[in-house]
């Protein structure tokens, strides 16, 4: 029985389930859901994500990592965390890079914090040859507390699933997956007593999704460095201010397919709301900071790099100056992708944030 028929039975026996219940169960099923069984990365695969377009992104990560590190007074022990860690492709580079500074390294306990079991596969072989050994998690909150942590999260917050809310001309109705007369799933809506957030007049038609568990990770690490001290790096695609509108959305192949056709074999994700995030991470303690990765990646110096290994390797000139465009121009990822920073209120803000509001 597939996921999707697993699911229409679910739904028949206890009626409609959320946005987020149904993302939820299309990537992280244990028999069928997308990460616990396919995740597919790279350009022969599903999606690809910034790490794998260039090496150059890890690299600067890296060198963020460590002169973030040093801001903070060489603290050791401290622990290095990546959320979702995708194939260690980003780990890897980030590694790399901070062999400038082997003291970063020598103080540095590494953590992966990963669900999936192909990918933890894939980040063991990844990172095999690795300056540091990584221990595992599968939450925050299982990586020990005690001391400071730097933490990198690359497209983990689109996997969080929200709640999607319409505004209909009578009232605010949420909406939900069902089934329809011939017990395929569908759409449907369900009216509600009250808007997903008080005061909000929006226009009948607009939809509003609202992510309780992108708020929750954002507490969750502001009120880790609230306690221990550190910093975060959070990059995604999404918005920096308030927005309406449906981002859900369904990848196979690079290509987007229809999100109830195909649960379990696609990637889900929706955008991020840097803004949910950011304002649970200040009621724990922390700032916070928003750029585009345009100008984060400007600001750490990619423009240089990528100049610096075209004249190292001519030939590869061409190729670097495509990779460069994908992460920073304003119609591919330097604008619909933000980086969000993360840190302890009264500390100096890591590089690249240091004017940011």
């Amino acid at each position: 029985m597939s996921l999707a028929e697993r699911l229409a039975d679910q739904i028949r026996a206890g009626g409609p389930m959320t946005i987020a219940q149904f993302m939820t169960a299309c990537l992280h099923d244990p028999l069928d859901g997308y990460y616990a069984t396919r995740p597919a990365l790279g350009a022969q695969g599903d999606f690809i994500t910034a790490p794998l377009v260039s090496q150059m992104f890890g690299e600067l990560i890296g060198l963020w990592a460590v002169e973030t590190w040093r801001g903070l007074g060489r603290p050791s022990p401290f622990r290095l965390i990546e959320a979702g860690p995708g194939d260690g492709t980003l780990m890897a580079d980030l590694l790399r890079a901070a062999r400038v500074d082997p003291g970063f390294l020598a103080a540095a306990e590494l953590w992966l914090v990963e669900t999936s079991a192909p990918l933890r596969q894939r980040q063991v072989e990844r990172l095999g040859a690795a300056a540091l050994s990584p221990r595992w998690a599968g939450s925050i909150d299982e990586v020990p507390p005690g001391a400071p942590i730097l933490l990198i999260a690359n497209e983990l917050l689109d996997c969080l699933p929200p709640r999607q809310f319409v505004r209909t001309a009578t009232g605010w109705a949420e909406r939900l997956v069902g089934l329809d007369e011939a017990g395929n799933l569908t759409f449907g809506l369900n009216p509600v007593p009250a808007g997903p957030a008080e005061g909000l007049d929006a226009p009948p038609g607009s939809m509003v999704e609202v992510c309780a568990a992108q708020a929750a990770l954002g507490g969750a690490i502001g009120g880790r460095i609230a306690r221990d001290g550190g910093a975060a790096l959070l990059i995604d695609y999404g918005r920096d201010r308030f927005e309406t509108g449906d981002t859900l959305q369904a990848l196979m192949r690079h290509q987007k397919v229809d999100v109830l056709k195909t649960a379990g074999q696609a990637d889900l994700t929706v955008h991020a709301d840097f803004p949910a995030v950011l304002e649970a991470a200040r009621r724990e303690g922390c700032a916070g900071a928003i750029r585009t990765q345009r100008d984060f990646l400007r600001d750490l110096g990619i423009e240089a790099r990528a100049a610096a290994l075209a004249r190292a390797q001519p030939g590869q000139a061409p190729i670097l100056a495509r990779q460069l465009a994908r992460l920073i121009d304003h119609n591919q990822m330097g604008v619909l992708f933000k980086a969000a920073c993360l840190f302890r209120t009264g500390d100096t803000p890591p590089p690249a944030f240091e004017a940011q509001p």
